[in-house]
Formats: structure tokens, C-alpha cells, sequence
């Protein structure tokens, strides 16, 4: 990882903790396990938080065109290097509580990976998140987070209460700190995508 990242994500850090809240990178191993489920199938994907763009990187790796990536971050001087790290894709400077109401208005995805801390956000704000991120998920579209706590970040009542489930995909103790993936999805699969996993 360049040395250059980890010194602009502490002074991102120093001057947020709660918007960024780590004081490095993610690393290659959580990249991949936040991106290991992710194909060329998938189709367009949104990042949230995006950060310096290592998630990023994992999912054209994955087989993601660069010009099918929407990235969307809050900070200004990430979204500048996104800009200049992946110019193909689509950067967005703006709050992750907005983007539906302006920038994103009728998008639709196959995947969302997100690097928001979402502990550090209001139920409220994580609930109405999730329900706009659905909205614009194709049926077998699903939800990455990975999260530094012992659980999933998203209560079960709000799952519970958006008809979604949570599965841990995995975990890695080399990552600063260690953390763990989950892959949040719909319930209820529409019929013609389980008859597909059947077949």
C-alpha cells in the first residue's frame, strides 16, 4: 500500500474519526473477501465510501468494467484521486443520504460493495440507506459490508423490518483492524432465480 494513501487517510481520519473510522486502508486480503462473490455477471456495481479505491481495484480485478463502476464519496480529496486513479468510472462527491434524490435517480445495480461505517450512523440513516440501495438492486442484487465488530452492523430489526437476511461471508485477521464481511440480500428470492440455483 502506498505510503502516500496511509498518510492521506490518517489526515482524513484526524479530521472525521466517525465518517472514516480507521485510521488505514482496507487491505488486499479484506478487498478480496468483500469482492469474492462479485463477477462480470454482476453487472454495474456501487461503492460506498470508497475511500482510496482498494475495494475499488478488487472489483476490476473481479472482471467489473472500470466504466461500469459508480463510486460514490463523501470526502473531496478521495473523490479527486478516484477521479484520477479510475477515470472511466462515474465519482461522486456527494453525502450517501442524497445521492438517490440527485445524482443516482434512476440507476439500477447488481451489486452494492460499501465501506461505510455503519456503526457510526444513526438506525434511521442505515435503514433509509438499505431501503434506497434495494430499490435500485436488481432481484439477485446484494449488499457487501464488511465491519470491525463481532456481529453484523445492521440491527435485526431493521433487516427484519426491510425483509433482508445476513450471512458472514468471511473474516480476516490480516487486516488493521481485523474484520469480517457480510453479504446482506432480499429474503425472498423471486421464484425464477431459485428454480435456476436448482437447476
Amino acid at each position: 500500500m502506498p505510503r502516500f494513501d496511509r498518510r492521506r487517510f490518517l489526515l482524513a481520519w484526524l479530521r472525521a474519526p466517525l465518517r472514516i473510522a480507521s485510521i488505514t486502508p482496507s487491505g488486499p486480503r479484506l478487498a478480496g473477501l468483500m469482492t469474492k462473490e462479485i463477477s462480470a455477471l454482476t453487472g454495474p456495481v456501487l461503492e460506498l465510501g470508497p475511500g482510496t479505491g482498494v475495494f475499488t481495484a478488487a472489483l476490476l480485478q473481479r472482471g467489473i468494467a472500470e466504466r461500469d463502476l459508480t463510486l460514490v464519496e463523501y470526502e473531496r480529496d478521495f473523490a479527486t484521486l478516484l477521479q484520477d486513479r479510475f477515470p472511466d468510472a462515474r465519482v461522486l462527491q456527494v453525502d450517501v443520504r442524497q445521492m438517490w434524490k440527485t445524482s443516482l435517480s434512476g440507476s439500477f445495480f447488481g451489486g452494492v460493495v460499501s465501506g461505510l461505517p455503519l456503526l457510526a450512523m444513526r438506525p434511521d440513516d442505515v435503514q433509509a440507506l438499505l431501503e434506497d440501495c434495494f430499490a435500485n438492486l436488481r432481484p439477485h442484487g446484494a449488499f457487501y459490508q464488511f465491519t470491525y465488530g463481532p456481529k453484523c452492523p445492521v440491527p435485526a430489526e431493521i433487516l427484519d423490518a426491510l425483509g433482508l437476511v445476513s450471512k458472514k461471508i468471511g473474516w480476516t485477521l490480516r487486516n488493521i483492524p481485523p474484520a469480517a464481511v457480510y453479504r446482506i440480500s432480499r429474503r425472498y428470492q423471486p421464484m425464477a432465480l431459485i428454480e435456476q440455483r436448482r437447476a
